[in-house]
């Protein structure tokens, strides 16, 4: 009996040191890994919320621009950090895509982060050149199958958002296209706008002006529901193509072993800034769909897109790197 109330009291302890380190957490600056260089997205929705909880907390949260080695050398660096919350990541797509895209990875997305909420959802936009006569999703299936392997899409370079979108859509249409990777979404761009490439997929801050100026046709949204920002766009399930589904998605984590407690009040309060007035207008206005959910929500949806990436990889044929 005597050890079975020892063992009570540790625990009753523990938990108590826990709380008190919630309740005391952050007591210095907190910094925001982004795997992107400054200016993207993802650089934009870390520093928009981390801006607000700087005000929450009364500690200045940073960012911290990490790019390259697409996204691994800033998610490592969160994945080896020590777990104590001081150092989180802006994580995305790329975390699930790249457990299938790399044969050996730095590290293991479901195993090494400790999800904390997803802060928000793009969609990748399927658009043509104005001189591909297509302008419904059925009409440029049906001229795919017409024409298998002449036509063509071009992405920001193998194994991104965009790339995996075409990917995955070739898979569901069952189309051949040719893919034409790019070093980056600016010369992708350059290049279907003037007709050298007859498609792409981008996220919609990126195409919306070229959207409304006619030197490119949205044809279909990777998302599942309407973006107020395009909202003629349907959606591919809308164009009869059930089942696609292409987002872009950045989310916060922490490494693996940061106390629950800790992982618990900052979803919480990111949650609350993601769904302030003045933060969901920011994102709305920038093609971005705000979330902001509980961290076991957040892992599953991380599971869930790790292993439709696998799939899309496999089919396309993509050999790990």
């Amino acid at each position: 009996m005597g050890t079975v109330i020892k063992l009570l009291l540790a625990l009753a302890a523990v938990l108590t040191a826990a709380a008190a380190h919630s309740q005391g957490y952050p007591t210095r600056p907190v910094r925001i890994v982004v795997p992107y260089a400054p200016g993207g997205n993802t650089d934009f929705t870390a520093r928009a919320i981390a801006a607000k909880l700087t005000d929450v907390f009364g500690q200045q949260i940073v960012v911290d621009n990490r790019p390259g080695g697409a996204t691994n050398i800033g998610s490592e660096l969160v994945a080896k950090a020590a777990p104590d919350g001081y150092t989180l990541l802006m994580g995305g797509a790329s975390n699930a895509i790249n457990m299938s895209l790399f044969a050996r990875p730095p590290y293991d997305t479901q195993r090494d982060f400790a999800p904390i909420t997803l802060c928000v959802k793009g969609a990748n936009v399927l658009t043509v050149h104005p001189s591909l006569p297509a302008r419904t999703l059925k009409e440029l299936i049906a001229l795919a199958r017409q024409r298998p392997g002449q036509l063509n899409f071009a992405s920001s370079g193998l194994g991104g958002s965009n790339h995996m979108a075409g990917e995955l859509f070739k898979l569901v249409a069952r189309i051949n296209v040719v893919h034409v990777p790019y070093k980056g979404n600016a010369p992708a761009l350059t290049d279907t706008i003037a007709g050298n490439v007859e498609m792409m997929f981008s996220g919609v801050p990126l195409l919306l002006p070229h959207l409304q100026s006619g030197r490119l046709r949205a044809i279909a949204i990777g998302s599942l529901k309407r973006f107020a920002a395009i909202p003629n766009v349907p959606t591919f399930d809308e164009s009869g193509l059930k089942g696609y589904e292409a987002t872009t998605w950045f989310g916060l984590m922490a490494p693996s072993k940061t106390p629950r407690d800790i992982v618990a009040r900052f979803s919480t309060e990111s949650a609350k800034v993601i769904a302030s007035a003045d933060i969901r207008e920011r994102f709305i206005q920038a093609g971005l769909e705000p979330i902001g959910n509980t961290p076991e929500e957040f892992g599953r949806f991380i599971r869930d897109e790790t292993a439709k990436y696998a799939k899309v990889v496999k089919a396309a044929g993509i050999k790990p790197q």
